[in-house]
Protein backbone atom coordinates (compact mmCIF):
# COMPACT_ATOMS: atom_id res chain seq x y z
CA UNK A 1 0.00 0.00 0.00
CA UNK A 2 2.92 2.32 0.60
CA UNK A 3 4.20 1.74 -2.80
CA UNK A 4 0.53 2.29 -4.23
CA UNK A 5 0.32 5.55 -2.13
CA UNK A 6 3.55 7.02 -3.52
CA UNK A 7 3.10 6.15 -6.87
CA UNK A 8 -0.46 7.90 -6.32
CA UNK A 9 1.00 11.43 -5.50
CA UNK A 10 3.77 11.46 -8.28
CA UNK A 11 1.28 10.58 -10.66
CA UNK A 12 -1.14 13.36 -9.44
CA UNK A 13 2.59 15.45 -9.91
CA UNK A 14 3.89 14.17 -12.91
CA UNK A 15 0.21 14.90 -14.77
CA UNK A 16 0.83 18.81 -14.49
CA UNK A 17 4.57 18.28 -16.54
CA UNK A 18 4.89 20.25 -18.98
CA UNK A 19 6.11 17.53 -21.24
CA UNK A 20 2.65 15.39 -20.28
CA UNK A 21 0.31 18.49 -20.89
CA UNK A 22 1.87 18.92 -24.40
CA UNK A 23 1.84 15.09 -25.21
CA UNK A 24 -2.03 14.81 -24.50
CA UNK A 25 -3.00 17.60 -27.04
CA UNK A 26 -2.42 14.93 -30.03
CA UNK A 27 -4.82 12.33 -28.52
CA UNK A 28 -6.93 15.52 -28.04
CA UNK A 29 -6.55 16.10 -31.82
CA UNK A 30 -7.41 13.31 -33.56
CA UNK A 31 -10.01 11.74 -31.16
CA UNK A 32 -11.53 15.04 -30.92
CA UNK A 33 -11.50 15.93 -34.59
CA UNK A 34 -12.88 12.71 -35.41
CA UNK A 35 -15.64 12.88 -32.73
CA UNK A 36 -16.81 16.56 -33.42
CA UNK A 37 -16.75 16.04 -37.25
CA UNK A 38 -18.72 13.03 -37.21
CA UNK A 39 -20.91 14.65 -34.58
CA UNK A 40 -21.35 17.74 -36.20
CA UNK A 41 -21.68 16.10 -39.84
CA UNK A 42 -23.76 13.36 -38.48
CA UNK A 43 -25.54 14.10 -35.78
CA UNK A 44 -28.96 15.22 -36.71
CA UNK A 45 -29.56 12.72 -39.09
CA UNK A 46 -28.60 10.05 -36.72
CA UNK A 47 -30.94 10.94 -34.21
CA UNK A 48 -33.84 10.97 -36.92
CA UNK A 49 -32.96 7.70 -37.62
CA UNK A 50 -32.82 6.39 -34.07
CA UNK A 51 -36.54 8.05 -33.76
CA UNK A 52 -37.49 5.93 -36.79
CA UNK A 53 -36.19 3.21 -35.55
CA UNK A 54 -37.38 3.24 -31.61
CA UNK A 55 -40.50 4.29 -33.51
CA UNK A 56 -41.19 0.76 -34.93
CA UNK A 57 -41.65 -0.82 -31.18
CA UNK A 58 -45.17 -0.54 -30.20
CA UNK A 59 -44.62 -1.32 -26.51
CA UNK A 60 -42.00 1.24 -26.73
CA UNK A 61 -44.76 4.05 -28.13
CA UNK A 62 -47.45 2.83 -25.72
CA UNK A 63 -45.43 3.64 -22.62
CA UNK A 64 -44.21 6.72 -24.68
CA UNK A 65 -47.44 8.20 -24.67
CA UNK A 66 -48.69 7.06 -20.99
CA UNK A 67 -45.51 9.41 -19.98
CA UNK A 68 -47.07 11.99 -22.22
CA UNK A 69 -50.55 11.35 -20.17
CA UNK A 70 -49.02 12.21 -17.12
CA UNK A 71 -46.94 15.18 -18.15
CA UNK A 72 -43.29 13.85 -19.21
CA UNK A 73 -44.17 14.13 -22.68
CA UNK A 74 -40.45 15.72 -23.18
CA UNK A 75 -38.60 12.00 -22.39
CA UNK A 76 -39.53 11.33 -25.97
CA UNK A 77 -38.02 14.29 -27.46
CA UNK A 78 -34.81 13.41 -25.72
CA UNK A 79 -34.95 9.75 -25.66
CA UNK A 80 -33.31 9.44 -28.91
CA UNK A 81 -30.27 12.11 -28.12
CA UNK A 82 -29.74 10.30 -24.81
CA UNK A 83 -29.47 6.79 -26.24
CA UNK A 84 -27.50 8.53 -28.97
CA UNK A 85 -24.95 9.92 -27.06
CA UNK A 86 -25.03 6.46 -24.66
CA UNK A 87 -23.95 4.58 -27.21
CA UNK A 88 -21.33 7.09 -28.24
CA UNK A 89 -19.34 7.70 -25.17
CA UNK A 90 -18.19 3.96 -24.75
CA UNK A 91 -16.88 4.63 -28.38
CA UNK A 92 -14.96 7.97 -27.51
CA UNK A 93 -13.89 6.16 -24.55
CA UNK A 94 -12.20 3.33 -26.29
CA UNK A 95 -10.48 5.53 -29.27
CA UNK A 96 -9.03 8.20 -25.91
CA UNK A 97 -7.71 5.33 -24.01
CA UNK A 98 -6.24 3.56 -27.57
CA UNK A 99 -4.82 6.79 -28.59
CA UNK A 100 -3.38 7.77 -25.04
CA UNK A 101 -1.67 4.35 -25.26
CA UNK A 102 -0.32 4.44 -28.26
CA UNK A 103 1.36 8.68 -28.03
CA UNK A 104 1.25 9.61 -24.66
CA UNK A 105 2.24 6.65 -23.03
CA UNK A 106 5.93 5.75 -24.37
CA UNK A 107 6.81 9.63 -23.02
CA UNK A 108 5.44 9.03 -20.03
CA UNK A 109 7.43 6.31 -19.53
CA UNK A 110 10.40 7.57 -20.62
CA UNK A 111 9.71 10.92 -18.73
CA UNK A 112 9.62 8.71 -15.06
CA UNK A 113 13.11 7.13 -16.02
CA UNK A 114 14.58 9.64 -16.89
CA UNK A 115 14.16 11.39 -13.56
CA UNK A 116 13.48 8.22 -10.60
CA UNK A 117 15.40 5.13 -12.48
CA UNK A 118 18.14 6.82 -14.55
CA UNK A 119 19.77 3.51 -14.04
CA UNK A 120 17.60 1.19 -15.04
CA UNK A 121 18.49 -1.44 -17.71
CA UNK A 122 15.90 -1.82 -21.08
CA UNK A 123 15.88 -4.83 -21.70
CA UNK A 124 13.52 -4.69 -24.47
CA UNK A 125 10.84 -7.52 -23.28
CA UNK A 126 8.02 -6.54 -26.10
CA UNK A 127 8.07 -4.84 -29.34
CA UNK A 128 6.24 -2.12 -30.47
CA UNK A 129 3.50 -4.88 -32.54
CA UNK A 130 2.90 -7.30 -29.68
CA UNK A 131 1.46 -3.92 -27.56
CA UNK A 132 -0.35 -3.13 -30.22
CA UNK A 133 -1.82 -6.32 -30.73
CA UNK A 134 -2.49 -6.62 -26.59
CA UNK A 135 -4.39 -3.85 -26.60
CA UNK A 136 -6.49 -4.83 -29.49
CA UNK A 137 -6.79 -8.37 -27.84
CA UNK A 138 -7.88 -6.85 -24.32
CA UNK A 139 -10.23 -3.83 -26.03
CA UNK A 140 -12.26 -6.91 -28.38
CA UNK A 141 -12.54 -8.11 -24.79
CA UNK A 142 -13.96 -5.43 -23.20
CA UNK A 143 -16.39 -4.38 -25.58
CA UNK A 144 -17.54 -7.94 -25.52
CA UNK A 145 -17.90 -7.56 -21.57
CA UNK A 146 -19.63 -4.44 -22.01
CA UNK A 147 -21.95 -5.72 -24.64
CA UNK A 148 -23.15 -9.26 -22.46
CA UNK A 149 -23.61 -7.25 -19.22
CA UNK A 150 -25.58 -4.38 -20.98
CA UNK A 151 -29.00 -5.66 -19.87
CA UNK A 152 -28.03 -5.42 -16.34
CA UNK A 153 -27.18 -1.71 -16.38
CA UNK A 154 -30.56 -1.09 -16.05
CA UNK A 155 -30.46 -2.48 -12.61
CA UNK A 156 -29.43 0.16 -10.00
CA UNK A 157 -26.39 -1.37 -8.21
CA UNK A 158 -24.66 -2.91 -11.62
CA UNK A 159 -24.77 0.61 -13.45
CA UNK A 160 -22.40 1.70 -10.71
CA UNK A 161 -20.16 -1.15 -10.37
CA UNK A 162 -19.59 -3.00 -14.27
CA UNK A 163 -18.55 -0.10 -15.60
CA UNK A 164 -16.25 1.17 -13.88
CA UNK A 165 -14.75 -2.55 -13.80
CA UNK A 166 -14.31 -3.20 -17.50
CA UNK A 167 -13.14 0.04 -17.91
CA UNK A 168 -10.71 -0.41 -15.27
CA UNK A 169 -9.32 -4.15 -16.17
CA UNK A 170 -8.95 -2.44 -19.42
CA UNK A 171 -6.85 0.35 -18.50
CA UNK A 172 -4.72 -2.13 -16.00
CA UNK A 173 -4.26 -4.61 -18.73
CA UNK A 174 -2.96 -2.01 -21.11
CA UNK A 175 -1.03 0.68 -19.31
CA UNK A 176 0.92 -2.49 -17.13
CA UNK A 177 1.84 -3.98 -20.90
CA UNK A 178 2.91 -0.63 -21.78
CA UNK A 179 4.85 0.43 -18.79
CA UNK A 180 7.01 -2.11 -18.86
CA UNK A 181 7.36 -3.27 -22.24
CA UNK A 182 11.10 -1.69 -22.83
CA UNK A 183 12.48 -1.87 -19.79
CA UNK A 184 11.49 -5.08 -18.44
CA UNK A 185 12.17 -8.61 -19.91
CA UNK A 186 8.96 -10.61 -20.69
CA UNK A 187 9.78 -12.97 -17.90
CA UNK A 188 10.21 -9.87 -15.93
CA UNK A 189 6.67 -8.44 -16.75
CA UNK A 190 4.80 -11.59 -16.20
CA UNK A 191 5.99 -12.02 -12.68
CA UNK A 192 5.22 -8.41 -11.63
CA UNK A 193 1.67 -9.23 -13.50
CA UNK A 194 1.16 -11.70 -11.46
CA UNK A 195 3.35 -11.13 -8.30
CA UNK A 196 1.27 -7.29 -8.47
CA UNK A 197 -2.04 -8.18 -9.83
CA UNK A 198 -4.10 -7.06 -7.08
CA UNK A 199 -2.44 -3.29 -6.83
CA UNK A 200 -2.57 -2.90 -10.35
CA UNK A 201 -6.48 -3.84 -10.38
CA UNK A 202 -6.97 -1.96 -7.92
CA UNK A 203 -5.14 1.18 -9.78
CA UNK A 204 -7.50 -0.08 -12.97
CA UNK A 205 -10.68 0.45 -10.46
CA UNK A 206 -9.97 3.44 -9.46
CA UNK A 207 -9.02 5.05 -12.94
CA UNK A 208 -11.97 3.85 -14.05
CA UNK A 209 -14.38 5.37 -11.43
CA UNK A 210 -12.13 8.33 -12.15
CA UNK A 211 -13.23 7.75 -16.15
CA UNK A 212 -16.72 8.47 -14.84
CA UNK A 213 -16.17 11.98 -14.14
CA UNK A 214 -16.05 13.02 -17.82
CA UNK A 215 -19.48 11.84 -17.71
CA UNK A 216 -20.71 15.23 -16.25
CA UNK A 217 -20.48 17.42 -18.92
CA UNK A 218 -23.66 15.74 -20.15
CA UNK A 219 -25.32 16.71 -17.06
CA UNK A 220 -26.73 20.25 -18.87
CA UNK A 221 -29.78 18.71 -20.07
CA UNK A 222 -30.91 19.43 -23.19
CA UNK A 223 -28.58 22.15 -23.70
CA UNK A 224 -25.40 19.69 -23.53
CA UNK A 225 -27.48 17.41 -26.90
CA UNK A 226 -28.12 20.46 -28.69
CA UNK A 227 -24.12 20.81 -28.48
CA UNK A 228 -23.09 17.36 -28.83
CA UNK A 229 -20.35 18.11 -30.96
CA UNK A 230 -18.60 20.59 -28.60
CA UNK A 231 -19.37 18.62 -25.53
CA UNK A 232 -18.10 15.27 -27.51
CA UNK A 233 -14.50 17.13 -27.81
CA UNK A 234 -14.22 18.43 -24.64
CA UNK A 235 -15.09 14.97 -23.17
CA UNK A 236 -12.18 13.53 -25.24
CA UNK A 237 -10.00 16.08 -23.51
CA UNK A 238 -11.42 15.00 -20.28
CA UNK A 239 -10.72 11.58 -20.83
CA UNK A 240 -7.53 11.89 -22.65
CA UNK A 241 -6.32 13.85 -18.94
CA UNK A 242 -7.89 11.20 -16.66
CA UNK A 243 -5.81 8.38 -19.06
CA UNK A 244 -2.67 10.42 -18.80
CA UNK A 245 -3.39 10.23 -14.95
CA UNK A 246 -3.33 6.26 -15.10
CA UNK A 247 -0.29 6.42 -17.04
CA UNK A 248 1.71 8.43 -15.31
CA UNK A 249 0.52 5.96 -11.89
CA UNK A 250 1.36 2.53 -13.53
CA UNK A 251 4.47 3.95 -14.77
CA UNK A 252 5.82 5.14 -11.20
CA UNK A 253 4.50 2.01 -10.16
CA UNK A 254 5.45 -0.74 -12.26
CA UNK A 255 9.35 0.42 -12.90
CA UNK A 256 9.34 0.68 -8.60
CA UNK A 257 8.60 -2.66 -9.23
CA UNK A 258 10.77 -3.71 -11.61
CA UNK A 259 14.02 -2.15 -9.95
CA UNK A 260 13.14 -3.96 -6.50
CA UNK A 261 12.73 -6.94 -8.53
CA UNK A 262 15.85 -6.93 -9.70
CA UNK A 263 17.32 -5.52 -6.57
CA UNK A 264 16.57 -8.68 -5.36
CA UNK A 265 17.82 -10.82 -8.01
CA UNK A 266 21.15 -9.02 -7.68
CA UNK A 267 21.34 -10.11 -3.88
CA UNK A 268 20.23 -13.22 -4.29
CA UNK A 269 23.30 -13.89 -6.82
CA UNK A 270 26.02 -12.28 -4.57
CA UNK A 271 27.87 -14.06 -2.53
CA UNK A 272 27.91 -13.84 1.34
CA UNK A 273 29.46 -15.04 4.45
CA UNK A 274 27.17 -17.87 6.16
CA UNK A 275 25.59 -17.19 9.01
CA UNK A 276 25.09 -19.52 12.18
CA UNK A 277 21.39 -19.42 13.88
CA UNK A 278 22.31 -16.92 16.04
CA UNK A 279 23.34 -14.95 13.50
CA UNK A 280 26.48 -14.56 13.86
CA UNK A 281 28.76 -14.86 10.77
CA UNK A 282 31.76 -17.99 10.54
CA UNK A 283 35.31 -16.87 10.82
CA UNK A 284 37.18 -18.00 7.67
CA UNK A 285 38.94 -21.82 8.17
CA UNK A 286 42.32 -21.55 9.68
CA UNK A 287 45.35 -22.01 6.66
CA UNK A 288 46.51 -25.69 6.50
CA UNK A 289 49.44 -25.97 8.21
CA UNK A 290 52.19 -27.74 6.11
CA UNK A 291 52.65 -31.81 7.20
CA UNK A 292 55.31 -32.10 9.69
CA UNK A 293 58.76 -33.45 8.87
CA UNK A 294 59.60 -37.35 9.65
CA UNK A 295 61.91 -37.37 12.50
CA UNK A 296 62.75 -40.41 11.44
CA UNK A 297 66.28 -40.78 8.93
CA UNK A 298 65.41 -41.70 5.71
CA UNK A 299 67.05 -45.20 5.04
CA UNK A 300 70.11 -44.18 3.23
CA UNK A 301 71.18 -42.31 5.78
CA UNK A 302 74.04 -43.80 8.11
CA UNK A 303 73.32 -44.46 11.92
CA UNK A 304 75.03 -42.98 14.28
CA UNK A 305 77.51 -45.27 16.52
CA UNK A 306 76.77 -45.11 20.13
CA UNK A 307 78.91 -43.44 22.55
CA UNK A 308 81.07 -44.81 24.94
CA UNK A 309 79.04 -46.32 27.92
Amino acid sequence: MTALLDALWRAVAYSLHPRVMWASLLPVLLAGTLAGGLAWRYWEGAVAGLRAWLGQWAWLQTVLQWLDSVGAGAVQTLMAPVLLVALAVPVVVLLTLLLVAAFMTPGIVKLVAERRFPDLERRHGAAWWQGVLWSLVCTAAAVLALLVSLPLWFVPPFVLLLPPLIWGWLSGRIFSFDVLADHASAAERRMIAETHRWPLLLMGVFSGYLGALPSIVWAFGAVSLVLAPVMLVLSVWLYTLVFAFSACWYAHYALAALARLRQQEAATRAPGPVVDLAGSADPPPPPASPAPADASPPPDAPRALPGPP
